[in-house]
């Protein structure tokens, strides 16, 4: 992180609130930080909302509205709400289901339903229902947003490369990307390429190149793209030959903008509540509710967690400006939006101190589409497509797949599964697929139908300060709420330090045992202690900190050395600083090959020594013998797999680090 996003720099170790005093007092920060906010911002709400078949400058209408008036709602000092690529996929379904982009009916049916999700959504807040967002397991979503960003890849790439009409199912586009390369206009295409490619090497090239480093890719791609669509002469109808055929060129690719000043307030479009009529309104009313409120739950505690002061968020509170203001941004012709983690990341970076960044942010995208909308008019649509690439790319990442592979492999199902269905049917099956296989394998795993949505717990008080919390059956992401609940009722409310021991539990899941972690820090912030006991009596299914881990047999290896008497000492003191938590040595007589070149009674007083230890500690070991043992003394070494109770007695506690020099 960047040293202006020290919380000692400029701030003599203060926390930054967004107050009247913090307004003026960090300014230059916020300042800066919603300008350079403001240049990803623009490009990036034209093409979301040319994604989502709404009119360019609905998306501007949200960020607008998002900045400024939900910077007054919510506490959130850092995150940045608006537009996001995440909702591209339910938006564009709705407008098609109602008749498809261009289409005003579609437009305003599109906006009455964002005003009931919106109240949906104020409604979530009021009641304090935010915690429901705990409710989804993690790979599940994560499932989710690689299949958004697989979705938007396919419906960009034809609009990067200049080809008209092209739509249909995500699978069945996916099958055509070849003949859209076939049928390219090379002029678009050549817009697009040269846009996407700058989206991928600016992040990489631009940190070497001093104060340009401050430029984001999004305003580089716009600063080529636009003098490449004047040079190709977009703004009037003409065709060119290339290789004996013909290509037209035309304003239809470009941004369709107000040609005024001010003319952005001529696009004011007012919902038609009339669509509410039909019953797949709700449908997409209930879905715009349920993935814009878990993906803004999801930013919000992940911009929580990059806050240099560790503000944080009350997601009730945020939940409930999200929703007014989608319902002001729905009331005049915007986008659903949310609390954008893209935004928010950069704007961390760029130093922000308070929430006046967002609302600058705002202010600059007003007076740009308010004053200077012709030469918005000038942005090609496929550079904005390149960046709708680069950014559904980011969210289906490989680097996805490899992170919850190494989590555990029925992880990896559940990601997969999500993701398929997601494809191949639409967001809500798709998570309900991964959500049912989840369950399924916790049963396979010995988890009792009874506790997969009732937490079994019982509180216990150590002393006058400490309480400890025994959790029984199971601790799994669909009982997480109640569990989540009493942890806090009894540590943060009451103030007191707590132990969580799940020793008794039969499954402990990859999302409780991230959760877990994030309540660790939350307690920390109170000054709390938060000590999570048992997971050593639980196998990991995963060779990672944040696997399942179930109840059984560990598997862990056992290495038994036999050496001279003499070496006892030495060998002892050495596996102990190599990380093994103990050793059996039992004194034993016996003769090796060489012994036995002399006859069978040339025996010698040897000891055998057994450690029970992981798979590092023993190659620590095995590497200290080869050095420094073999060269001079014979000793015998094997290794064998065996099967333990309790696997945390075995492991080099935190101040024992595995090593094999010493």
């Amino acid at each position: 992180m960047s040293e202006t996003n020290s919380p000692t720099t400029s701030v003599n170790g203060e926390t930054p609130r967004g107050d009247l005093t913090g307004f003026t007092k960090y300014f230059k920060y916020d300042f800066l930080s919603g300008f350079l906010v403001f240049l990803i911002a623009l490009p990036l709400c034209l093409g979301i909302s040319l994604a989502c078949g709404y009119p360019p400058i609905a998306g501007i209408f949200t960020a607008i509205i998002g900045s400024i008036l939900t910077s007054f709602i919510s506490n959130s000092e850092l995150t940045i709400k608006g537009p996001a690529a995440g909702l591209i996929v339910i938006a564009i379904g709705c407008i098609n289901d109602f008749g498809g982009p261009g289409n005003i009916d579609a437009y305003q049916a599109a906006l009455a339903i964002g005003v009931v999700a919106a109240v949906m959504q104020i409604l979530f807040g009021l009641f304090r229902a935010g915690i429901l967002g705990e409710f989804f397991p993690i790979s599940a979503v994560h499932g989710m947003l690689a299949a958004i960003g697989i979705i938007i890849v396919i419906k960009q790439i034809p609009i990067a490369l200049g080809v008209v009409g092209a739509k249909g199912e995500p699978l069945e586009m996916a099958r055509e990307i070849p003949h859209y390369f076939a049928e390219a206009n090379p002029a678009i295409a050549a817009i697009g390429l040269t846009s996407l490619l700058f989206m991928f090497i600016w992040p990489v090239v631009g940190k070497k190149l001093g104060p340009l480093k401050l430029i984001p890719a999004p305003m580089i791609v716009l600063l080529i793209s636009v003098p490449m669509g004047m040079g190709f002469d977009l703004i009037h109808e003409h065709s060119y030959t290339l290789q004996n055929h013909a290509y037209q060129l035309s304003e239809q690719y470009l941004v369709d903008m107000p040609d005024r000043a001010f003319g952005m307030f001529d696009d004011v479009t007012f919902p038609n509540f009339s669509a509410l009529m039909q019953p797949k309104a709700w449908k997409w009313a209930f879905m715009f509710f349920v993935i814009g409120s878990l993906e803004s739950l999801l930013s919000a505690k992940a911009i929580d967690l990059l806050d240099p002061w560790k503000r944080k968020t009350n997601m009730d509170r945020d939940m409930i400006a999200v929703g007014v203001g989608n319902l002001c941004a729905a009331a005049v012709g915007g986008l659903p939006m949310i609390s954008e983690i893209v935004r928010s990341k950069a704007n961390i970076d760029n130093g922000a101190r308070t929430r006046f960044a967002d609302m600058w942010h705002g202010i600059f995208l007003l007076l740009c589409v308010a004053l200077i909308p012709t030469i918005l008019h000038r942005i090609p649509l496929a550079a904005l497509a390149a960046m709708l690439v680069y950014t559904g790319y980011r969210l289906a990442h490989p680097t996805e797949f490899v992170h919850v592979y190494r989590i555990g492999k029925e992880q990896l199902a559940i990601f997969v599964t999500t993701l398929v269905m997601v494809l191949a049917t639409d967001l809500l099956i798709g998570v309900a697929a991964g959500i049912i296989l989840k369950m399924v394998i916790h049963v396979a795993n010995g988890v009792p139908m009874k506790s997969l949505f009732k937490s079994y717990l019982e509180v216990q008080e150590i002393d006058s300060n400490t309480s400890l919390i025994l959790a029984r059956e199971s601790a799994v992401f669909s009982n997480w709420i109640p569990f989540r609940r009493q942890i806090e009722q009894v540590g943060l409310v009451q103030h007191r330090n707590l132990i969580i021991d799940v020793s008794n539990t039969q499954l402990v899941d990859h999302s409780v045992m991230e959760k877990l972690e994030e309540m660790e820090r939350d307690f920390a912030q109170e000054g709390l202690k938060f000590e999570v006991r048992g997971l050593d009596s639980l196998q990991p299914l995963a060779d990672n900190a944040h696997a399942a881990r179930k109840r059984g047999l560990s598997t862990i290896r056992r290495i038994t050395v036999i050496a001279n008497e003499s070496l006892e000492t030495w060998l002892e003191e050495e596996f102990v600083n190599c990380g093994a938590s103990g050793f059996t040595v039992t004194p034993c007589m016996g003769a090796g090959r060489r012994l036995l070149e002399q006859g069978v009674s040339a025996k010698s007083e040897q000891v055998r020594i057994e450690v029970i230890a992981v798979p590092e500690v023993c190659q620590a070991i095995l590497e200290f013998l080869r050095r420094e043992i073999q060269k001079e003394h014979h000793v015998t070494a094997c290794i064998e797999t065996v099967d333990v109770v309790h696997i945390g007695q075995f492991t080099p506690s935190d101040d024992e680090p595995v090593s094999a020099t010493h």
